[in-house]
């Protein structure tokens, strides 16, 4: 079935229409011919490509009860997502080829975003000894990024042997920042508010001493590296040192870190408990402004379904982490776009185009990602109201889970409609499957 957008502003700018046929773009003018063509009305929408997570936690196989591939993967297509990253941290662990496989199946089953398998660095995520970094780059599922997202791969000895294999394959290591003696029973970002509420804190230093020893590993190999959820000012002043030396690294932001800061966590609702902590004004503001002028290269939801029994608990046993993928635009439209600064060409840029090239999406294979939306190019792309706003109810969320940080919460810009190679997921804001 061939589509016909009309009306639509490619990445903000003057309006045009959209012919969409055999899963590419096949025309872009005004006033295009669709004869047959079902017509998408897309007039005041701004069109973006399809958006690229690099750091995604469907939970499937092991904790259904919080989250499957299905239930994400539709979150996903709702947020404007064409394409998530799905981390190791499932149970079984993401470690061998057959689990990544079994995650990149039902990825294909749902039909919904391309669900793109993280590889475990370490076996089980245990820090010891290296995975099957091999075996799962070559399976079908095609493995180009490895991490062990909840643990740090701590060792700096076995962090070099990891970035030198992935070098074969053009892999990436994409480490989680924590120096782990640091934050042992760490509850919060350390500082004057975690002093008053009586909560150990986890200190900046935590995350910038892993960052600092591992672009310098990075430099020493020539290997790729990718920070995760990077989240202190410090942090982002190491990444622009690495960059200025051509050090391969790149980063991402949450949106909870563009958005939130430590001060939640006076409510003590659980809700705001997230690993890194969500930090102080200061850090938000430098976040923003990595992101703002590309020290930070992408935007990665971490998005973090965890049942209602692991969450709503006191702050001390609830599980770290936060929904994301539906409210990800939202946030950095009202952190970026609305204080104007990124524009929409930057947005596309940090959440689709960059993100892509990371994770080795951005060729022109059957999982192509970030493209621009040009002829023949492949027809992933969200169609977004920017004027459109409305409150985060966390209840009507497609998740399994609910433990959004934005309930309650006025946020700006709608996705109207997403495609996937041509294929609407999305269409007036609602899944089609």
């Amino acid at each position: 079935m061939n589509y016909l957008i009309t009306g639509a502003r490619p990445l903000g700018g003057d309006p045009v229409d959209l012919l969409l046929s055999d899963g590419r773009i096949a025309a872009i003018g005004g006033s295009l011919d669709g004869a047959g063509a079902v017509v998408v009305e897309a007039a005041g929408l701004v069109a973006l490509p399809g958006l690229v997570d690099l750091h995604t936690h469907l939970r499937e196989p092991g904790r259904e009860d919080a989250e499957t591939v299905e239930t994400g993967s539709r979150a996903a297509a709702l947020g404007g997502f064409t394409a998530v990253h799905a981390m190791a941290n499932t149970d079984p662990v993401a470690d061998t080829a057959g689990v990544v496989e079994q995650v990149w199946r039902l990825g294909q089953e749902a039909g919904l975003v391309d669900v793109v398998p993280v590889g475990a660095v370490t076996v089980g995520l245990a820090g010891e000894r290296l995975a099957e970094l091999g075996a799962m780059a070559d399976s079908a599922a095609r493995v180009r990024v490895f991490s062990d997202d909840g643990h740090c791969v701590a060792d700096p000895a076995l962090m070099r042997r990891a970035l030198e294999y992935v070098k074969a394959f053009d892999g990436v290591v994409a480490q989680h920042a924590e120096e782990p003696r640091l934050t042992v029973g760490a509850q919060m970002h350390e500082g004057d508010r975690s002093a008053k509420l009586g909560l150990t804190g986890w200190p900046a230093a935590a995350e910038e001493a892993i960052i600092a020893r591992d672009v310098l590993l990075a430099e020493h190999v020539g290997a790729r590296l990718h920070v995760c959820h990077v989240s202190t000012a410090g942090s982002v002043d190491i990444l622009r040192w690495a960059k200025s030396r051509g050090v391969q690294v790149t980063a991402e932001v949450t949106p909870h870190h563009l958005l939130l800061t430590d001060a939640c966590a006076e409510s003590y609702d659980p809700v705001f408990k997230v690993n890194p902590p969500l930090r102080t004004d200061a850090d938000v503001e430098a976040l923003r402004a990595g992101l703002a002028d590309g020290t930070i290269d992408a935007v990665g939801t971490d998005h973090a379904p965890h049942a209602v029994e692991d969450k709503e608990s006191e702050w001390a046993s609830a599980r770290p982490g936060m929904l994301g993928l539906e409210q990800a635009l939202s946030v950095v439209i009202e952190t970026m776009v609305e204080p104007g600064r990124l524009d929409w060409a930057g947005v596309a840029d940090r959440m689709s185009v960059r993100p892509a090239a990371i994770g080795r999406l951005d060729g022109l294979g059957i999982r192509s990602q970030g493209r621009p939306l040009a002829v023949g190019e492949p027809a992933n792309l969200v169609l977004v109201d920017p004027a459109a706003r409305s409150v985060v109810d966390p209840a009507a969320l497609a998740s399994r889970s609910r433990n959004s940080p934005y309930a309650g919460r006025e946020l700006p810009g709608r996705v109207v409609a997403t495609f996937l190679r041509g294929v609407p997921t999305v269409l007036d804001g609602k899944a089609q499957k």
